[in-house]
């Protein structure tokens, strides 16, 4: 009985697992074609600029809004960050955004082929 319980309580977790890690691949597919736009010379200079103040504000070694004010110093880095990387995004165009998305997934097959998968 107690194989039967094993089984049962294992199945959830390989389900929740098998979810973070296609969102983490998603994610990573993303976040890829995202730095291919960011070189590409198609992609708007307002949209690289905006890209690049996320990564430095996130980067920052200080806060516009210190984080030991309650609620709002930490809202700051969960708002200003996500909201000037999805502006930026929104600003590159679309057929750029599907050739990084199209490059990323040639560079994965190639890289998967030469390992053997």
């Amino acid at each position: 009985m107690t194989e039967k319980s094993e089984t049962s309580s294992k199945r959830p977790r390989d389900r929740r697992e098998s979810w973070v890690v296609l969102k983490g691949r998603s994610w990573r597919r993303k976040l890829a074609a995202y730095r291919l736009a960011m070189h590409d010379p198609r992609t708007p200079l307002i949209a690289k600029l905006l890209l690049g103040a996320a990564v430095g504000y996130a980067l920052l070694p200080f806060d516009l809004i210190p984080d030991f004010i309650p609620v709002v110093g930490h809202l700051d880095d969960i708002l200003i960050v996500p909201g000037l990387i999805a502006l930026a995004v929104r600003m590159i165009p679309e057929d750029v955004l599907a050739d990084c998305m199209r490059q990323v997934d040639e560079r994965r097959t190639a890289r998967d082929e030469a390992r053997g998968r």
